[in-house]
């Protein structure tokens, strides 16, 4: 099995020499590459997102504070990146790391939160610029037919203009490496540009007055415990700072500098999402109180002052601040784009490459770029227009889950490479990196688990949902691994169930708590509002009412997050059993392909190949003493050469099958090995060690009988084994084979052997 494996390796590794001759070729520089990490890193989230996801849980402090604990942590996991990049530069970035280090099993494992993550990254970036049409533009894209998808007005205009963005994007993507490298770093240096000159204003008209930081942390909970919930979500605050490793293959420079360049666009995404904090609470509209009020309202408002950086903007720099954030927010949106097509266009080329998927999304055009690969990108989010905007919070808590898994298994590759290779600094920064994502993730899932949790719970139900369809995924794969390179590793799937059980089981817990606390609001409404002395039969009727609603939402939960779970355990038992079989048939093959190699295909006795197997393992016996007695009967047939020179080998083959039925027959008790055209030996003990010189003398009278009557004529010469004298089987074997030519020369005469 291990030499199959190995030989698949070898064929994959030959197959992918050749692919990458014809592959991705180099192209970009350090610039370059710190655009495509800075630019995928920031996003549009820093100028929409901020304020309900940072402001709104930590303040303005507590958020800066806590995205510098989380850039420091995010170093960590980009010195694995560094190290893993210049062990494996190959496209693909943590699942080629993941694949190398611990298989195929965990490869794939790693691609499929690795998609999902950058997916939902472009699907935001992509459904986002709807939105903010509306805020500028009003409605002139809310046309045509409309319908209301998880309470998102979904309408015709708004999809076709997402699905232009996407179709515009993955052309362009098509066409151009260095166009598109180019154009990523003109608008990061545009985004850096204006962020700061904002920033800058803002800072410089701040007054006391008007535009107080107070409170710099809430007060609902200690500044320490507001630091660490915002670090916690550093993997969504940067994830795609790590999407130069999926271009490693197409560095133009010295992949040694890659830390420095990751690192550079990290402290400039810290910065720059610092910037936006800090100006955000130096501005609000008159009637609010103080920032808190303002941004707590946000969904209230609309245009302008629903996004408070642009009011900010607009009230230090009147309209060419407006102007120049909404260049800042298209650059923002154009860099995550094409960063994320980028990204996850080389992640399916590499997948394409190891024939995860159709070979034919490894392929690349004439101008080195994996067309197909980007076409499929395209194609798979082209629904997801008509299916409306997706929750912020869900983009955030995918992003964050995902980012933390991805993380974790590039920590965990690192540790293990920087162990086997003796790297000592690699080791404690994979280990470091290992620990904090497993602690962010406890951070993050386990007050869901027991408690009313941060994340939202369709979250949960699409992590699920895409856990349960990586187990469907994977039995495809299996079904096309013909390389026998996945299903080695059962824990990994076995992983992968207790993955769903978790998410299925938070999203129960959450799903159940809302409906809870929905009841509870319907509760109040009713009592307050509605029907404030309700009393008698109506409170009853609304009791029973709200009572067997509550049940049946409860009971629908919890049928569908059973179900979910039961769906995903059978998809991993179909899997197993499919491993199974693979593994008993491969198992069988090997047994029949080690059968025929101890077997000689024209006699049917052993091979040479048997008999030095069983020299070896008699050898280790007589080496510790526990050998029994044994005897060595060597055969050889005359006149073989004969035969086959006047008769044809046609000839020689009936008379060597002939010789050898003589020697089996005679030897019945024995294992007979032809380790010669001519030669047999017969490994004598038992039963026929004890008749051993009774057997030799009918081999010889057999041989004088047919010398006369032309049958086949076998000599033979017998030795046994002496303790006293004997150290391995070869010293029995000259003895025997020495007897057997002093019987070949007596049967032929000494003229026929000169």
């Amino acid at each position: 099995m291990l030499r199959m494996d190995n030989l698949a390796r070898e064929q994959i590794s030959l197959e992918r020499g050749e692919q990458e001759r014809r592959g991705l070729k180099p192209y970009l520089t350090p610039v370059g590459a710190w655009a495509f990490s800075l630019g995928a890193a920031i996003g549009w989230g820093s100028l929409v997102v901020t304020s309900n996801t940072y402001l709104l849980q930590a303040g303005p402090w507590g958020s800066v504070l806590g995205l510098a604990v989380g850039a420091l942590i995010m170093l960590v996991v980009a010195r694995n990146y560094h190290y893993l990049i210049n062990c494996f530069p190959d496209a693909g970035g943590a699942y080629a790391y993941s694949r190398e280090v611990f298989g195929y099993d965990h490869g794939f494992l790693t691609a499929w939160f690795l998609g999902l993550t950058y997916l939902a990254l472009l699907w935001a970036n992509a459904t986002s610029v709807p939105v903010f049409a509306h805020y500028f533009l009003g409605d002139v894209f809310r046309v045509g037919p409309h319908y209301v998808v998880f309470g998102y007005e979904v309408f015709l205009g708004e999809a076709m203009l997402t699905i232009g963005v996407i179709v515009l994007t993955a052309l362009i993507c098509m066409l151009s490496r260095k166009g598109i490298m180019h154009a990523m770093v003109v608008m990061a240096l545009v985004f850096t540009a204006g962020i700061t000159v904002c920033f800058i204003a803002s800072s410089l008209g701040f007054s006391a007055a008007h535009g107080s930081t107070n409170p710099d942390f809430l007060s609902d909970s200690s500044a320490v415990s507001q630091v660490m919930l915002i670090a916690c979500i550093s993997p969504w605050a940067f994830i795609g700072f790590e999407n130069v490793s999926q271009l490693s293959e197409e560095y133009a420079f010295p992949r040694r500098k890659v830390f420095r360049i990751i690192a550079t666009a990290l402290l400039t995404a810290m910065v720059l999402y610092a910037f936006v904090i800090l100006m955000s609470v130096t501005a609000y509209p008159p009637e609010y109180a103080n920032w808190f009020e303002y941004v707590s309202d946000l969904g209230n408002l609309e245009g302008i002052k629903a996004l408070p950086p642009f009011y900010v903007a607009e009230h230090y720099l009147g309209g060419f601040g407006v102007n120049l954030l909404m260049a800042v927010l298209l650059a923002l949106v154009g860099t995550s784009l094409f960063g994320n097509t980028i990204a996850l266009s080389r992640l399916l080329y590499a997948l394409g490459r190891d024939k995860v998927m159709p070979e034919s999304v490894g392929e690349v055009s004439d101008r080195h770029i994996p067309v197909r690969a980007v076409a499929v990108v395209a194609a798979v989010s082209l629904v997801i227009p008509f299916l409306g905007r997706i929750a912020v919070g869900w983009i955030v808590d995918v992003t964050t889950i995902g980012a933390t898994v991805i993380y974790g298994f590039v920590s965990a590759a690192a540790f293990q490479m920087g162990r086997k290779r003796g790297d000592k600094l690699e080791r404690v920064t994979g280990g470091a990196g290992l620990a904090l994502m497993l602690l962010v993730g406890v951070y993050l899932l386990a007050p869901s688990l027991f408690l009313a949790g941060s994340l939202e719970p369709e979250s949960y139900f699409l992590f699920t949902v895409w856990g349960v369809l990586g187990l469907v995924v994977f039995r495809v794969v299996l079904a096309r691994d013909r390389e026998r390179r996945f299903g080695r590793a059962i824990v990994v799937w076995i992983g992968m169930l207790s993955l769903v059980a978790i998410f299925s089981y938070a999203w129960m817990s959450q799903s159940l708590f809302d409906a809870e606390e929905e009841a509870k609001s319907r509760v109040h409404e009713y009592y307050q509002v509605e029907n404030p002395h309700a009393e008698g039969q109506a409170e009853d009727v609304f009791v029973s009412e709200m009572f067997k609603g509550l049940e049946r939402r409860g009971s629908e939960i919890i049928l569908v997050g059973m179900g979910m779970f039961a769906l995903s355990l059978v998809l991993l038992l179909v899997n197993i059993s499919h491993m199974t079989r693979r593994a008993r048939r491969d198992e069988e093959e090997l047994d029949v392909a080690r059968g025929l190699a101890l077997t000689d295909s024209l006699t049917g006795v052993k091979s040479k190949h048997a008999y030095k197997l069983m020299e070896k393992t008699i050898d280790e016996q007589i080496a510790n003493g526990t050998v029994r007695d044994f005897a060595l009967a060597v055969c050889d047939i005359n006149d073989l050469k004969v035969m086959n020179d006047d008769y044809g080998h046609n000839a020689g083959d009936d008379l060597i099958r002939a010789s050898s039925k003589i020697i089996c027959d005679l030897f019945r008790h024995s294992p007979v090995f032809r380790i010669g055209g001519d030669e047999f030996v017969a490994v004598l003990t038992g039963q026929d060690y004890e008749a051993r010189h009774v057997l030799i003398d009918t081999l010889a009278k057999t041989a004088e009988r047919n010398v006369r009557e032309g049958g086949p004529v076998v000599a033979g010469g017998l030795s046994q084994y002496n303790p006293t004298v004997d150290t391995c089987v070869h010293e029995v074997f000259e003895r025997a084979d020495a007897c057997m030519y002093i019987n070949k020369r007596s049967l032929k005469g000494d003229s026929a052997l000169r």
